[in-house]
């Protein structure tokens, strides 16, 4: 189905924590929880990656860019948590100030309800005209992104009261346990170059680079042995 892919392109290239602070205690990941989210949690949810992305190239390049951007990037935070509870998992900390958005490509699948989401999306957040550049991208990740059973993760983060300190990087390794006790490697794209040193203190790679209106980088990190 053309319009399941120009969607999924939307919210294919934004896995980004603006929360990321490298000095946080081993023993706090350890007594760091997450939990599965459930529809009691999507507003909260939607709040979190509302806040955290609203200044992000990737949203901001697809998003109409008009006096109801916000509403926009809410509308591309409601999608996403829809798609990852339909294909992927979504959690949120026991603390309830992190959250994360990730999707399993191989269980993905074009229904009534995955149609249905992607023509809100359209209406709501992306516009007619910037149905090209979506399609484009799309097109570009997908030649790169290798064909492997993975663990893809879209959203990552922390509300704006409570950045800075470690939650995003807590949340992250919750993530990379859960992967790989899954026996799935992860992958994410990021446009935030600040936070490629971050990726890689958590063993991820950037194994391409792109040029669109802005870098984009490609990052995997494989399972560890």
């Amino acid at each position: 189905m053309l319009y399941s892919e120009a969607a999924t392109a939307i919210v294919h290239i934004v896995a980004y924590d603006i929360s990321a602070n490298p000095l946080f205690h081993c023993s706090f990941l350890n007594l760091y929880n997450m939990r599965r989210a459930n529809n009691g949690d999507k507003d909260l949810i939607i709040d979190i990656l509302t806040q955290s992305f609203e200044s992000n190239q990737s949203v901001n390049y697809i998003v109409t860019q008009d006096d109801k951007r916000i509403q926009r990037i809410r509308a591309l935070m409601d999608y996403s948590f829809e798609v990852c509870s339909l294909f992927g998992e979504v959690f949120i900390s026991e603390d309830n100030k992190a959250c994360a958005l990730i999707v399993y490509p191989d269980k993905k699948k074009t229904s009534l309800k995955s149609i249905l989401l992607d023509v809100k999306l359209i209406m709501k957040c992306v516009g007619v005209k910037n149905i090209k550049k979506a399609l484009d991208r799309e097109a570009l990740i997908k030649k790169i992104q290798p064909k492997e059973t993975m663990t893809y993760l879209w959203f990552i983060g922390v509300g704006l009261a409570d950045q800075n300190n470690g939650l995003g990087s807590a949340m992250l390794q919750a993530i990379i346990e859960h992967s790989n006790k899954n026996n799935r490697p992860i992958y994410l794209e990021t446009s935030t170059v600040r936070n490629l040193p971050w990726y890689s203190k958590f063993g991820f790679e950037v194994y391409s680079e792109q040029d669109l209106s802005y870098r984009l980088y490609f990052l995997k990190r494989e399972l560890k042995k």
